[in-house]
Protein backbone atom coordinates (compact mmCIF):
# COMPACT_ATOMS: atom_id res chain seq x y z
CA UNK A 1 0.00 0.00 0.00
CA UNK A 2 1.20 3.49 -0.75
CA UNK A 3 2.34 5.98 1.59
CA UNK A 4 1.15 9.31 1.33
CA UNK A 5 2.98 11.88 3.07
CA UNK A 6 0.25 14.75 4.96
CA UNK A 7 1.32 18.00 3.40
CA UNK A 8 2.32 20.68 5.61
CA UNK A 9 -1.18 22.85 5.10
CA UNK A 10 -2.16 25.48 7.93
CA UNK A 11 -5.60 24.52 7.08
CA UNK A 12 -5.49 20.89 7.78
CA UNK A 13 -6.13 21.99 11.13
CA UNK A 14 -8.36 24.76 10.93
CA UNK A 15 -10.86 23.55 7.73
CA UNK A 16 -13.35 22.96 10.21
CA UNK A 17 -13.63 26.55 11.75
CA UNK A 18 -14.54 28.31 8.03
CA UNK A 19 -18.01 29.52 7.57
CA UNK A 20 -19.74 29.73 4.36
CA UNK A 21 -22.86 30.95 2.86
CA UNK A 22 -25.25 27.51 2.68
CA UNK A 23 -25.04 26.37 -0.78
CA UNK A 24 -28.55 27.25 -3.08
CA UNK A 25 -27.60 25.40 -6.48
CA UNK A 26 -26.04 21.89 -5.90
CA UNK A 27 -26.70 20.94 -9.96
CA UNK A 28 -22.79 20.51 -10.37
CA UNK A 29 -22.35 18.52 -7.00
CA UNK A 30 -25.72 16.37 -7.90
CA UNK A 31 -24.73 15.67 -11.69
CA UNK A 32 -20.88 14.96 -10.21
CA UNK A 33 -22.30 12.14 -8.71
CA UNK A 34 -24.01 10.22 -10.93
CA UNK A 35 -27.38 11.81 -10.70
CA UNK A 36 -29.05 12.90 -13.93
CA UNK A 37 -30.33 16.01 -12.98
CA UNK A 38 -33.42 17.99 -14.24
CA UNK A 39 -31.23 19.70 -16.65
CA UNK A 40 -27.59 19.64 -17.47
CA UNK A 41 -24.97 22.33 -15.23
CA UNK A 42 -22.90 24.21 -17.61
CA UNK A 43 -19.78 25.88 -16.80
CA UNK A 44 -17.41 27.05 -19.12
CA UNK A 45 -13.40 26.57 -19.12
CA UNK A 46 -11.69 30.02 -18.91
CA UNK A 47 -15.25 31.68 -18.39
CA UNK A 48 -13.09 34.47 -16.24
CA UNK A 49 -10.71 35.74 -19.00
CA UNK A 50 -10.14 38.01 -21.88
CA UNK A 51 -13.32 37.46 -23.66
CA UNK A 52 -14.95 39.77 -21.02
CA UNK A 53 -14.37 43.78 -21.00
CA UNK A 54 -14.22 44.13 -17.31
CA UNK A 55 -11.49 41.36 -16.81
CA UNK A 56 -9.32 43.58 -19.89
CA UNK A 57 -9.96 46.42 -17.46
CA UNK A 58 -8.25 44.76 -14.41
CA UNK A 59 -5.58 43.85 -16.68
CA UNK A 60 -4.79 47.33 -18.05
CA UNK A 61 -3.14 47.88 -14.52
CA UNK A 62 -2.23 44.23 -13.00
CA UNK A 63 0.26 42.01 -14.98
CA UNK A 64 -1.12 37.88 -15.36
CA UNK A 65 0.96 36.20 -12.49
CA UNK A 66 -0.03 39.14 -10.52
CA UNK A 67 -3.36 38.82 -10.87
CA UNK A 68 -3.14 35.15 -10.03
CA UNK A 69 -1.15 35.56 -7.02
CA UNK A 70 -3.09 38.42 -5.16
CA UNK A 71 -5.99 36.92 -3.53
CA UNK A 72 -8.55 39.87 -4.01
CA UNK A 73 -7.66 40.13 -7.54
CA UNK A 74 -8.00 36.58 -8.12
CA UNK A 75 -11.11 36.34 -6.29
CA UNK A 76 -12.36 39.67 -8.32
CA UNK A 77 -11.93 37.90 -11.90
CA UNK A 78 -13.35 34.38 -10.52
CA UNK A 79 -17.12 36.37 -9.25
CA UNK A 80 -17.10 38.62 -12.83
CA UNK A 81 -18.34 35.80 -15.46
CA UNK A 82 -20.82 34.64 -12.10
CA UNK A 83 -22.12 38.03 -11.78
CA UNK A 84 -22.57 38.39 -15.60
CA UNK A 85 -24.41 35.52 -16.45
CA UNK A 86 -27.01 33.97 -13.73
CA UNK A 87 -26.91 30.83 -15.82
CA UNK A 88 -24.30 29.45 -14.57
CA UNK A 89 -24.37 26.47 -12.62
CA UNK A 90 -20.45 26.60 -11.09
CA UNK A 91 -17.33 29.33 -11.19
CA UNK A 92 -14.00 28.24 -11.33
CA UNK A 93 -10.91 29.90 -9.24
CA UNK A 94 -9.00 32.41 -11.64
CA UNK A 95 -5.34 30.85 -11.59
CA UNK A 96 -2.90 29.12 -14.37
CA UNK A 97 -1.83 25.45 -13.92
CA UNK A 98 1.99 27.01 -14.62
CA UNK A 99 1.94 28.28 -10.82
CA UNK A 100 2.91 24.36 -10.21
CA UNK A 101 6.34 24.77 -12.10
CA UNK A 102 7.20 28.47 -10.29
CA UNK A 103 6.40 26.47 -6.64
CA UNK A 104 9.20 23.96 -8.13
CA UNK A 105 11.52 26.87 -8.68
CA UNK A 106 11.15 27.30 -12.06
CA UNK A 107 10.55 30.81 -14.18
CA UNK A 108 7.60 31.55 -15.50
CA UNK A 109 6.30 34.43 -17.63
CA UNK A 110 3.59 35.15 -19.65
CA UNK A 111 4.48 37.11 -22.53
CA UNK A 112 1.11 38.43 -24.96
CA UNK A 113 2.87 37.62 -27.75
CA UNK A 114 3.69 34.16 -27.32
CA UNK A 115 1.98 33.10 -24.20
CA UNK A 116 3.23 31.37 -21.41
CA UNK A 117 7.63 30.85 -21.43
CA UNK A 118 9.84 29.11 -19.09
CA UNK A 119 13.32 31.16 -20.11
CA UNK A 120 15.46 28.23 -18.74
CA UNK A 121 13.85 24.73 -19.51
CA UNK A 122 14.54 21.38 -18.61
CA UNK A 123 17.28 20.00 -20.58
CA UNK A 124 18.51 17.13 -19.43
CA UNK A 125 17.80 15.04 -16.14
CA UNK A 126 21.04 16.99 -14.76
CA UNK A 127 18.54 19.96 -14.43
CA UNK A 128 16.69 18.57 -11.88
CA UNK A 129 19.03 20.02 -9.74
CA UNK A 130 17.40 23.36 -10.22
CA UNK A 131 13.80 22.11 -8.68
CA UNK A 132 12.97 22.28 -4.97
CA UNK A 133 13.67 19.22 -3.86
CA UNK A 134 10.66 19.85 -1.15
CA UNK A 135 7.82 22.38 -2.21
CA UNK A 136 6.45 23.94 0.83
CA UNK A 137 2.81 24.49 -1.12
CA UNK A 138 1.52 26.59 2.06
CA UNK A 139 4.46 29.16 1.54
CA UNK A 140 4.56 29.14 -2.37
CA UNK A 141 0.78 28.78 -3.52
CA UNK A 142 -0.84 29.80 -0.08
CA UNK A 143 -2.20 32.69 -2.75
CA UNK A 144 -4.17 30.57 -3.72
CA UNK A 145 -6.08 29.00 -0.98
CA UNK A 146 -6.58 32.52 0.45
CA UNK A 147 -8.46 33.49 -3.07
CA UNK A 148 -10.45 30.31 -2.53
CA UNK A 149 -11.43 31.45 0.86
CA UNK A 150 -12.12 35.06 -0.12
CA UNK A 151 -14.24 33.52 -3.47
CA UNK A 152 -16.37 31.24 -1.35
CA UNK A 153 -17.76 33.88 0.78
CA UNK A 154 -18.29 36.13 -2.33
CA UNK A 155 -20.19 33.66 -4.27
CA UNK A 156 -22.71 33.80 -1.22
CA UNK A 157 -24.08 30.08 -1.64
CA UNK A 158 -24.58 31.25 -6.08
CA UNK A 159 -23.04 28.04 -7.14
CA UNK A 160 -20.40 25.73 -6.04
CA UNK A 161 -16.47 26.40 -6.79
CA UNK A 162 -14.09 24.47 -8.34
CA UNK A 163 -10.35 24.26 -7.95
CA UNK A 164 -7.81 22.58 -10.55
CA UNK A 165 -4.29 22.28 -11.42
CA UNK A 166 -2.55 21.20 -14.54
CA UNK A 167 -1.85 17.44 -14.90
CA UNK A 168 1.95 15.88 -14.68
CA UNK A 169 2.51 15.18 -18.30
CA UNK A 170 1.18 18.69 -19.40
CA UNK A 171 3.21 20.41 -16.69
CA UNK A 172 6.38 18.40 -17.77
CA UNK A 173 5.97 19.11 -21.70
CA UNK A 174 5.73 23.09 -20.67
CA UNK A 175 9.04 22.60 -18.23
CA UNK A 176 10.92 20.67 -21.00
CA UNK A 177 9.32 23.05 -24.21
CA UNK A 178 9.77 26.03 -22.35
CA UNK A 179 6.59 27.02 -23.42
CA UNK A 180 4.09 25.89 -25.97
CA UNK A 181 4.86 23.72 -28.71
CA UNK A 182 3.43 22.09 -31.91
CA UNK A 183 5.89 19.41 -32.03
CA UNK A 184 6.64 19.01 -28.50
CA UNK A 185 10.06 16.92 -29.63
CA UNK A 186 11.94 18.30 -26.68
CA UNK A 187 9.19 16.57 -23.96
CA UNK A 188 8.48 13.75 -26.00
CA UNK A 189 11.82 12.90 -26.52
CA UNK A 190 12.18 12.86 -22.85
CA UNK A 191 9.93 9.57 -23.37
CA UNK A 192 12.80 7.92 -25.27
CA UNK A 193 16.17 8.83 -23.92
CA UNK A 194 14.86 9.16 -20.67
CA UNK A 195 12.15 6.81 -19.37
CA UNK A 196 13.23 6.32 -15.79
CA UNK A 197 14.05 9.73 -15.13
CA UNK A 198 10.70 11.25 -16.68
CA UNK A 199 8.49 8.51 -14.75
CA UNK A 200 10.75 10.21 -11.95
CA UNK A 201 10.04 13.83 -12.71
CA UNK A 202 5.90 13.17 -13.38
CA UNK A 203 5.81 11.51 -10.16
CA UNK A 204 7.21 14.98 -8.65
CA UNK A 205 5.21 17.19 -10.26
CA UNK A 206 2.21 14.89 -9.29
CA UNK A 207 3.38 15.35 -5.41
CA UNK A 208 3.15 19.39 -5.35
CA UNK A 209 -0.46 18.83 -7.64
CA UNK A 210 -1.77 16.65 -5.57
CA UNK A 211 -0.94 18.87 -2.22
CA UNK A 212 -1.98 21.92 -3.95
CA UNK A 213 -5.78 20.06 -4.57
CA UNK A 214 -5.76 18.76 -1.28
CA UNK A 215 -5.26 22.33 -0.03
CA UNK A 216 -7.61 24.01 -2.49
CA UNK A 217 -10.37 21.47 -1.17
CA UNK A 218 -9.79 22.86 2.67
CA UNK A 219 -10.06 26.40 1.89
CA UNK A 220 -13.14 25.69 0.22
CA UNK A 221 -13.12 24.58 -3.17
CA UNK A 222 -16.03 22.16 -3.92
CA UNK A 223 -14.85 20.04 -6.71
CA UNK A 224 -11.69 19.31 -8.59
CA UNK A 225 -10.57 19.37 -12.05
CA UNK A 226 -7.12 17.81 -13.48
CA UNK A 227 -6.20 19.31 -16.79
CA UNK A 228 -4.20 17.21 -19.17
CA UNK A 229 -4.16 19.87 -22.16
CA UNK A 230 -1.55 17.81 -23.75
CA UNK A 231 -2.88 14.43 -23.43
CA UNK A 232 -3.81 14.26 -26.80
CA UNK A 233 -0.19 13.97 -27.90
CA UNK A 234 0.95 10.71 -26.55
CA UNK A 235 0.32 7.82 -28.06
CA UNK A 236 -2.13 5.10 -26.40
CA UNK A 237 1.10 3.52 -24.43
CA UNK A 238 2.83 6.69 -23.58
CA UNK A 239 -0.40 7.80 -21.97
CA UNK A 240 -0.93 3.99 -20.09
CA UNK A 241 3.06 4.06 -19.00
CA UNK A 242 3.56 7.96 -18.52
CA UNK A 243 0.83 10.37 -18.24
CA UNK A 244 -1.68 7.98 -15.97
CA UNK A 245 0.33 6.40 -13.35
CA UNK A 246 1.05 10.36 -11.39
CA UNK A 247 -2.53 11.02 -12.23
CA UNK A 248 -3.47 7.98 -10.48
CA UNK A 249 -1.35 9.29 -7.74
CA UNK A 250 -3.08 12.41 -7.54
CA UNK A 251 -6.41 11.34 -6.99
CA UNK A 252 -5.67 8.62 -4.44
CA UNK A 253 -3.18 10.60 -2.71
CA UNK A 254 -5.77 13.62 -2.60
CA UNK A 255 -8.73 11.40 -1.39
CA UNK A 256 -6.43 9.59 1.14
CA UNK A 257 -5.15 12.82 3.07
CA UNK A 258 -8.79 14.19 2.69
CA UNK A 259 -10.01 10.65 4.57
CA UNK A 260 -7.42 11.23 7.21
CA UNK A 261 -7.96 14.95 7.99
CA UNK A 262 -11.94 13.82 8.33
CA UNK A 263 -12.65 15.73 5.07
CA UNK A 264 -15.72 14.00 3.47
CA UNK A 265 -13.94 14.41 0.18
CA UNK A 266 -15.04 16.00 -3.07
CA UNK A 267 -15.80 14.94 -6.56
CA UNK A 268 -12.57 15.43 -9.07
CA UNK A 269 -12.61 16.12 -12.94
CA UNK A 270 -10.13 14.58 -15.26
CA UNK A 271 -10.14 16.66 -18.78
CA UNK A 272 -7.49 14.58 -20.50
CA UNK A 273 -8.00 16.30 -24.21
CA UNK A 274 -7.39 14.64 -27.18
CA UNK A 275 -6.66 10.99 -25.44
CA UNK A 276 -9.55 9.27 -27.31
CA UNK A 277 -8.74 5.69 -27.81
CA UNK A 278 -10.44 3.19 -27.04
CA UNK A 279 -7.57 1.09 -24.80
CA UNK A 280 -7.41 4.77 -22.49
CA UNK A 281 -11.44 5.31 -21.98
CA UNK A 282 -11.58 1.59 -20.78
CA UNK A 283 -8.26 2.77 -18.40
CA UNK A 284 -10.47 5.40 -16.97
CA UNK A 285 -13.95 3.96 -16.89
CA UNK A 286 -13.82 2.61 -13.06
CA UNK A 287 -13.98 5.61 -10.60
CA UNK A 288 -13.13 3.27 -7.87
CA UNK A 289 -10.19 2.48 -9.83
CA UNK A 290 -9.15 5.84 -10.75
CA UNK A 291 -10.07 8.16 -8.42
CA UNK A 292 -11.96 10.60 -10.61
CA UNK A 293 -15.68 10.86 -10.95
CA UNK A 294 -15.83 12.54 -14.05
CA UNK A 295 -14.27 12.38 -17.58
CA UNK A 296 -14.42 15.90 -19.65
CA UNK A 297 -14.65 15.21 -23.40
CA UNK A 298 -13.29 17.19 -26.13
CA UNK A 299 -15.43 18.63 -29.08
CA UNK A 300 -13.58 15.90 -31.49
CA UNK A 301 -16.01 12.74 -29.99
CA UNK A 302 -19.66 11.95 -29.79
CA UNK A 303 -21.16 11.20 -26.08
CA UNK A 304 -23.14 8.43 -27.24
CA UNK A 305 -19.95 6.33 -28.63
CA UNK A 306 -17.92 7.49 -25.38
CA UNK A 307 -20.73 6.17 -23.16
CA UNK A 308 -20.71 2.79 -24.89
CA UNK A 309 -17.42 2.44 -24.18
CA UNK A 310 -16.87 3.43 -20.74
CA UNK A 311 -19.93 2.59 -19.19
CA UNK A 312 -22.31 4.57 -16.48
CA UNK A 313 -20.13 4.17 -13.62
CA UNK A 314 -18.35 7.84 -14.47
CA UNK A 315 -19.56 10.67 -15.07
CA UNK A 316 -18.75 13.08 -18.22
CA UNK A 317 -18.56 16.71 -18.74
CA UNK A 318 -18.45 18.46 -22.24
CA UNK A 319 -18.02 18.81 -25.58
CA UNK A 320 -19.60 21.66 -27.00
CA UNK A 321 -17.59 22.85 -30.19
CA UNK A 322 -15.81 26.00 -28.57
CA UNK A 323 -15.99 27.83 -32.22
CA UNK A 324 -19.67 27.29 -32.14
CA UNK A 325 -19.95 30.38 -30.42
CA UNK A 326 -18.70 32.23 -33.27
CA UNK A 327 -21.66 30.58 -35.01
CA UNK A 328 -24.17 33.81 -34.58
CA UNK A 329 -27.46 32.93 -32.59
CA UNK A 330 -29.09 30.68 -34.97
CA UNK A 331 -26.16 28.61 -35.29
CA UNK A 332 -25.44 28.45 -31.88
CA UNK A 333 -28.79 27.79 -31.12
CA UNK A 334 -28.89 25.01 -33.72
CA UNK A 335 -25.56 23.28 -32.99
CA UNK A 336 -26.56 23.46 -28.75
CA UNK A 337 -29.98 21.49 -30.33
CA UNK A 338 -28.51 18.89 -31.68
CA UNK A 339 -25.41 18.51 -29.62
CA UNK A 340 -28.02 18.22 -26.70
CA UNK A 341 -30.16 15.88 -27.84
CA UNK A 342 -26.72 13.03 -28.14
CA UNK A 343 -25.93 13.89 -24.76
CA UNK A 344 -29.51 12.90 -23.51
CA UNK A 345 -29.13 9.50 -25.40
CA UNK A 346 -25.77 9.10 -23.75
CA UNK A 347 -27.59 9.00 -20.34
CA UNK A 348 -26.23 9.22 -17.05
CA UNK A 349 -24.48 11.91 -15.30
CA UNK A 350 -23.76 15.32 -17.95
CA UNK A 351 -22.09 18.55 -16.93
CA UNK A 352 -22.04 20.55 -19.79
CA UNK A 353 -19.08 22.46 -20.61
CA UNK A 354 -16.97 23.43 -23.97
CA UNK A 355 -15.09 20.59 -25.71
CA UNK A 356 -11.98 22.81 -24.39
CA UNK A 357 -11.77 26.73 -23.41
CA UNK A 358 -13.26 29.47 -24.01
CA UNK A 359 -11.23 32.18 -26.75
CA UNK A 360 -10.42 35.34 -26.49
CA UNK A 361 -12.59 36.68 -29.04
CA UNK A 362 -15.95 34.96 -28.33
CA UNK A 363 -18.58 38.21 -27.83
CA UNK A 364 -19.90 38.39 -24.52
CA UNK A 365 -23.27 38.22 -25.66
CA UNK A 366 -23.01 35.00 -27.63
CA UNK A 367 -21.44 33.30 -24.26
CA UNK A 368 -24.97 34.62 -22.09
CA UNK A 369 -26.94 32.92 -25.20
CA UNK A 370 -25.02 29.61 -25.27
CA UNK A 371 -25.94 29.41 -21.80
CA UNK A 372 -29.61 30.07 -22.31
CA UNK A 373 -29.79 27.31 -25.34
CA UNK A 374 -27.95 25.06 -22.75
CA UNK A 375 -30.64 25.72 -20.63
CA UNK A 376 -32.92 25.21 -22.92
CA UNK A 377 -32.29 22.17 -24.92
CA UNK A 378 -30.32 20.06 -22.03
CA UNK A 379 -33.42 19.48 -20.07
CA UNK A 380 -34.49 16.31 -19.47
CA UNK A 381 -38.14 15.64 -20.40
Amino acid sequence: MTEYTIPKLSLASTWKEIEFPPLKNDLLLRAAKGEETERAPVWVMRQAGRYLPEFMEVRKSHSFFECCQTPSIASALTLQPIDRYPRLDASIIFCDILVVPQAMGLEVLMEPSRGPVLPNPLVTPADFSRLREDVDVQKELGYLFEAITMTRKGLAGRVPLIGFCGAPWTLMAYMCEGGGSKTFEKSKSWLYKYPEESKALLLRVADVCADLLVGQVLAGAQMLQVFDSWAGELTPYQFKTFALPPLLHISHKVRHVLKTLGHPGVAITLFAKGANAPSTYALLADPAVTGYDNLGLDWTVDPVEVRELVGKKVNLQGNFDPTVLYGGKEGIEQEIKRASERWLKAGGGWIANLGHGITPNVKPEDMGWFLECVHKYSARS
